[in-house]
């Protein structure tokens, strides 16, 4: 669904609600940090005068602004993997992600080497988090948890303490399984807004099975081998319940169980269950791997105060980072913005 689409939808539905002013958890937009941050800086080849790497710092709050724009929203969350975060999912699967990181993700000559390029990353994250403090977002990150984890427990939270409508941005496919009637993902590749009729028309399935999908066919990115044989065409033939029924994994052995002479794919899912259910577990985000400590950070999140907006000082980092014009007119930008959100009550 496009975003015109989309909020002439959501505009319907306030008219025909009591008027209101609008509360800060109205419509909340959540940000995958590390995701909108290797986007840019994978796509957008720019450096200062002085030769150095800017596109991820600089593209980062282009999309940020962009995103604020499209969906006006009145509180912002930005989600950051924390340190050693995939060590939960590598110890009930050690080879998760072991492919990341093993090569370049620019395809231009900005960088010498790999290593060159995973410093220049660093210090541009570390960067966006120092000015992301000096505007009125929320920022967090937790050691040894995915932001994947914490955008869950976040969205859920805010739909069922605050009602808010929630809209994830990121690329990751992953998130679809959170598609609710109040949790709606962005993926930006596509200028996508997935809905639940979104996820039905795009995908071909509830979105409540998506899940499933993922878990039969595997994710390579996060190098989770799916079944041998079954593709994203043949899935929907060998389990057209998936369409039309809200499945749960045990549905699916049972499918196969009554099945497994009709073809091999069955009998693989058969022999393979141990391993089906691991994976099952890695990419579950209905129980994410999150303990109580770290959900009590994200209760407490909700409700504290936004950060002071300080513009002047964003404008110094600006200029000391050289970064020219990645931002056309920027005091109007940051007036433009970031200024209506104190204003909003909790």
């Amino acid at each position: 669904m496009k975003h015109k689409d989309l909020f002439k939808l959501l505009d319907e539905v306030q008219e025909q609600g009591e008027e209101t002013t609008p509360k800060r958890h109205d419509k909340v937009l959540i940000l995958d940090g590390l995701n909108l941050f290797f986007r840019n800086f994978a796509m957008m080849n720019m450096v200062n005068p002085d030769g150095v790497h800017i596109g991820g710092l600089g593209g980062f709050f282009r999309s940020l602004g962009a995103m604020i724009r499209q969906t006006n929203p009145t509180s912002v969350y930005v989600v950051f993997d924390g340190a050693g975060s995939t060590v939960n999912r590598k110890n009930l699967l050690s080879e998760y992600k072991s492919t990341r990181n093993l090569q370049r993700i620019t395809n231009w000559e900005a960088f010498d080497n790999l290593e060159e390029e995973h410093d220049s990353k660093i210090d541009q994250i570390v960067r966006i988090i120092q000015y992301l403090k000096l505007l009125p977002v929320k920022t967090t990150i937790l050691d040894k948890v995915e932001a994947d984890d914490i955008i869950a427990v976040l969205a859920e939270k805010l739909v069922e303490k605050h009602n808010s409508t929630c809209f994830i941005v990121s690329s990751d496919k992953d998130f679809l399984q959170l598609v609710t009637d109040k949790i709606i993902v962005y993926r930006p590749m596509e200028k996508e807004y997935y809905t639940p009729k979104v996820v039905e028309e795009k995908v071909g399935l509830l979105p409540s099975n998506f899940l499933l999908h993922k878990v039969l066919l595997g994710d390579k990115s996060d190098n989770i081998p799916g079944i041998k044989g079954l593709g994203a065409k043949g899935i929907f033939k060998k389990f057209p319940e998936l369409k039309t029924h809200d499945l749960t994994l045990d549905d699916i052995f049972d499918i196969c169980a009554r099945k497994f002479k009709d073809h091999v794919v069955y009998s693989r899912i058969i022999q393979d269950q141990k391993r089906i259910e691991t994976n099952y577990k890695v990419m579950d985000l209905s129980i994410p791997m999150i303990d109580d400590k770290g959900k009590e950070h994200i209760d407490d999140l909700i409700v504290e105060e936004l950060p002071e907006f300080n513009a002047e000082m964003f404008v110094s980092f600006y200029n000391e980072d050289k970064l020219g014009g990645m931002i056309r007119n920027l005091d109007t930008w940051l007036k433009d913005i970031f200024s209506q959100f104190p204003i909003y009550k909790q």
